[in-house]
């Protein structure tokens, strides 16, 4: 299982700090389709992304016990 934290509007949206999904040998493409299917989020692609709390790519592969967090962008003036 990975732990898969949610921050700002997405918290919001998943009605939760985290989740646990089984997504050991996905890549971060794949948790994110996972994800926008399962909790109706919709589109990803601006969100970024950390494995273990180092920025990862959306080729980048998951392995159980990792700690990934959805980033969305942050606005403001």
């Amino acid at each position: 299982m990975v732990k898969v934290l949610f921050f700002a509007h997405l918290r919001d949206t998943v009605g939760e700090d985290y989740v646990m999904i089984d997504a050991n040998g996905k890549t971060i493409s794949q948790l994110k389709e996972i994800v926008e299917t399962k909790y109706n989020i919709p589109k990803l692609d601006s969100v970024m992304v950390a494995i273990n709390e180092e920025f990862a790519t959306e080729d980048e592969m998951i392995k159980t016990g990792d700690t990934v967090a959805f980033i969305p962008p942050v606005s403001g003036g």
